[in-house]
């Protein structure tokens, strides 16, 4: 027998349990480095970090591994930690019940990988907090995302799952383990390597299936939740320049001014948000990923090259001001991701009150900005625990700047400088409050990543800083992150690197290298990544 979670969507609120200073320890994770983990080590839950330890332990006293899987700046797995994992309940079940592990996933994405695909084969979608119940050796039976405390809207909660689970594994574990065999056999089957060559037309076969999926009034693909997907972006337009295809850059130009204009971008500090909640790029989940900024910056670099807009040369500056100010390290590395929350809340730090706007401003700009960023008095975002407005609003654009000097008969010139000044204005307003927490562990083919787009950003665009800032990535993970042999290690973080490398740090890296020689025609560079 298979029992089965599904992934739900139900809004919620947690205070967000902070990793640092005067932690109260009671499990084996404050020894970690892991922000994530961090977060967890004052939980009532007896965890466990990945290891040896836990599957001896799980196979001595006979009992099922619960794998809990998810990252620091995860807005659901806060939940989740604040329902359950905090809670002295749902503890001590799961502590009589499970030997309880916990895995940050952006240190183990290998481990992340196998289970998120048995999710995906189980349930149909994916996502974090990711959700394992497995046997001592690692097969697992169970899968799901998010689980409330309290069994709700038709799906078990913790309360109700965990006994029922060891029920399970007390009187009927035969079929427990028929269950996990095979879906260990079907995850074999569908990690197969397929060696050959691509197909014939799978290129203009991707293309027509973007295509079909175009939306094409707002930009993007598919409905809601929408993902800015740069790589598809890129695929585009390389498209274009092989075949010639008009719809490749216009899909691609289309998506691109949407999601400026939207509150998926923070309008204040700079950066891209996670995603969008809904079709219109409005509504973000909060959340800022390293790797996010990296894509995007690549996505509107190419689209800058091929077109020669100013404006998307423009988004490309910001983005990469944002990550030169507030995600990189003293040492040059480039830091991880920020919280979408603050003070237990979701996006409290980006919203904006149209009071709020005028106090912070002088004269007549506070009704300039409202005007520019289309803030309201009644607001336009959802309170998450009553679902009405409350007056807080996601700053946002419904016009280009080139229709805003229109409409506003300002020179455009004159928009730009005014529109800059003021949002330097709520910028130093905004640090003022208190910031999400920034997930400072430094991965090495993140920074690889940034740091391609960096190099290629600092050649298209003339700026050396930025070529300058990418080598400095590359020259502390090669420096820093690496074995007494010279192996490459994965992360960095409170002076420890650890974790042997992936494929992705190694392949992310060179590209690193190959655009700082495409950039600099430094032939160190070529060196390191032959």
């Amino acid at each position: 027998m298979t029992i089965v979670a599904a992934t739900v969507g139900i809004e919620a609120s947690a205070p967000v349990h902070r990793f640092g200073e005067n932690i109260v320890t009671t499990n084996r994770l404050a020894t970690e480095k892991s922000p994530y983990l961090l977060q967890h080590a004052s939980n009532p839950v007896d965890w466990y970090a990945w290891g040896d330890e836990a599957f001896e332990k799980a196979a001595k006293e006979d009992k099922p591994v619960f794998l809990s899987i998810g990252y620091a700046t995860c807005h659901w797995c806060h939940v989740m930690e604040h329902e359950s994992f905090e809670d002295p309940i749902v503890a001590s079940l799961m502590n009589e019940a499970f030997v309880n592990v916990k895995v940050d996933r952006e240190e183990r994405p290998d481990i992340d990988q196998v289970y998120m695909a048995v999710c995906q084969m189980l349930t149909g979608s994916g996502g974090w907090p990711l959700t394992i119940i497995m046997t001592p050796d690692k097969k697992p039976f169970f899968a799901a995302t998010y689980i409330p405390k309290q069994s709700r809207y038709g799906r078990m909660g913790m309360v109700d799952l965990v006994p029922r689970v060891q029920q399970f594994w007390q009187s009927d574990r035969d079929k427990l383990m028929e269950s996990a065999n095979q879906i260990v056999g079907r995850l074999d089957t569908t990690n197969r390597n397929r060696p050959g060559e691509v197909p014939a037309g799978v290129v203009d076969a991707a293309f027509e299936q973007l295509a079909a999926r175009f939306d094409a009034p707002r930009g993007g693909f598919g409905d809601r939740p929408k993902f800015p997907s740069p790589h598809n972006l890129l695929f585009l337009l390389n498209y274009w320049a092989r075949t010639g295809e008009a719809g490749a850059l216009q899909m691609t130009e289309k998506t691109l001014e949407a999601m400026r204009l939207g509150g998926i971008f923070d309008h204040v500090g700079f950066g891209f948000h996670r995603y969008s909640t809904d079709s219109e790029w409005l509504v973000p989940h909060f959340e800022k990923m390293l790797y996010d900024q990296a894509m995007l910056a690549l996505a509107y670099t190419d689209a800058a090259q091929a077109t020669g807009s100013a404006d998307y040369e423009r988004v490309v500056r910001e983005v990469l001001a944002y990550v030169l100010r507030d995600m990189t390290s003293p040492e040059g590395a480039f830091y991880s991701a920020e919280d979408a929350d603050s003070e237990g809340e979701e996006g409290l730090f980006y919203l904006w009150t149209v009071d709020e706007m005028v106090e912070a401003l002088e004269n007549n700009d506070g009704a300039f900005a409202v005007d520019l960023w289309n803030a309201d008095p009644e607001g336009n975002y959802l309170d998450e625990a009553t679902q009405r407005k409350n007056g807080t609003n996601i700053l946002h654009l419904q016009e280009t700047f080139d229709d805003a000097s229109s409409r506003l008969q300002i020179d455009r010139n004159q928009l730009d400088a005014r529109a800059e000044a003021v949002r330097a204005a709520l910028f130093a307003r905004r640090e003022g409050r208190i910031h999400p927490l920034k997930d400072d562990k430094i991965l090495a083919d993140w920074n690889g990543l940034m740091a391609a787009a960096m190099a290629r950003a600092g050649k298209t665009l003339h700026e050396p800083d930025y070529v300058d800032a990418a080598a400095a990535s590359v020259d502390f993970v090669l420096t820093t992150m690496r074995t007494p042999d010279g192996n490459l290690l994965h992360r960095y973080r409170d002076g420890e690197a650890a974790v042997g490398a992936f494929l992705d740090d190694y392949a992310f890296l060179t590209w690193a290298c190959l655009e700082l020689y495409d950039a600099t025609l430094d032939p160190a560079h070529l060196k390191r990544a032959i």
